[in-house]
């Protein structure tokens, strides 16, 4: 992922340009941007997600910093979960229980905004990622959406009639459980749920289930990418009979390294829903990411964006 310095000839060249700020914390690293679009990114700095306090403590010097030199209007954090998304909760803003050691119950969006006189917009990363792809991506023009990583977790972001959904929590689609593989007994990584689809296709689960070898030397054809293929056509199985989305984006650094499985995965989709359900698209209805590797950090943009507008 590029990283980009502070540049205020280019900030001052471009002065008409409307700027906000974003913040993705992932579960493995963190990046701050300061952008107006993907074409139009001013700075850009990524950090490893250690403990709350280092982690965080890097992220408000580097925002005081882009404030001091832009006075950047708006402020999007997109964060790893389970997160408390409802504006009456006294938790508003925070990561509840997670599998991050150390994290749980930390109020990120009082720790990022505290010295920050503007305004905010709080969401998960998977959300910002599906807000940021129907915005500038694959989901443009879309208002019925699905979102999906592949990475250290697996996340949904669902999309319905322009707004995530919400209920008395957000969408946590990646542990739901589904039928397994015939033969298969492996009992997955999740320490909740075990072989919840998470626990089944992450990549922290790949990597527990290859026994010391490298995810970076496992072959496209090597049969444990029919288990993560499988378990993610299960996910789009059920999105599709829960909300029916126009197209569901598949992201992450799994599906990133190993691009095959995106076409494996529709295949798998629509032998599952057998012809019950007509996808809308004749192909291609499963996809990438048109907005690649910055799909995540550009989702704290669109929040922010999406806040001035409303």
């Amino acid at each position: 992922m590029a990283e980009y310095c502070l540049d205020m000839a280019a900030l001052a060249k471009d002065s008409e340009v409307e700027l906000v700020a974003g913040v993705e914390l992932g579960g493995t690293k963190c990046v701050c941007i300061l952008a107006g679009s993907p074409s139009h990114i001013v700075a850009q700095k990524s950090f490893p997600t250690t403990t709350p306090a280092e982690t965080l403590g890097a992220i408000r010097r580097t925002l005081a910093e882009w404030q001091e030199a832009t006075r950047f209007r708006a402020l999007g954090i997109a964060s790893f979960g389970p997160v408390d998304l409802d504006p009456s909760s006294d938790f508003f803003g925070s990561i509840t229980s997670t599998t991050k050691p150390g994290w749980s119950d930390t109020d990120v969006l009082g720790a990022l905004t505290e010295d920050f006189p503007g305004m905010a917009a709080f969401d998960t990363d998977v959300n910002g990622a599906a807000l940021a792809e129907m915005r500038w991506g694959a989901g443009q023009g879309l208002s019925d959406f699905a979102y999906i990583t592949v990475g250290t977790g697996v996340g949904v972001g669902l999309i319905v009639n322009g707004e995530a959904t919400r209920g008395f929590a957000h969408c946590e689609l990646g542990h739901i459980r589904i039928p397994r593989l015939p033969g298969d007994d492996w009992p997955g990584s999740c320490p909740y749920h075990g072989d919840c689809v998470e626990g089944l296709a992450s990549g922290t689960a790949i990597t527990a289930r290859l026994s010391g070898r490298r995810v970076s030397d496992v072959a496209p054809t090597d049969p444990i990418w029919e288990g993560v293929a499988h378990a993610i056509a299960q996910l789009c199985h059920v999105i599709v009979c829960t909300a029916a989305p126009k197209r569901i984006v598949v992201g992450g650094g799994v599906t990133a390294k190993q691009p095959q499985l995106i076409p494996r995965i529709e295949a798998l989709l629509r032998q599952s829903l057998a012809g019950y359900l007509e996808l809308p698209l004749a192909d291609a209805y499963v996809a990438a990411p048109e907005l690649g590797p910055q799909a995540g950090p550009l989702g704290p943009i669109a929040l922010a964006k999406d806040l001035l507008t409303a």
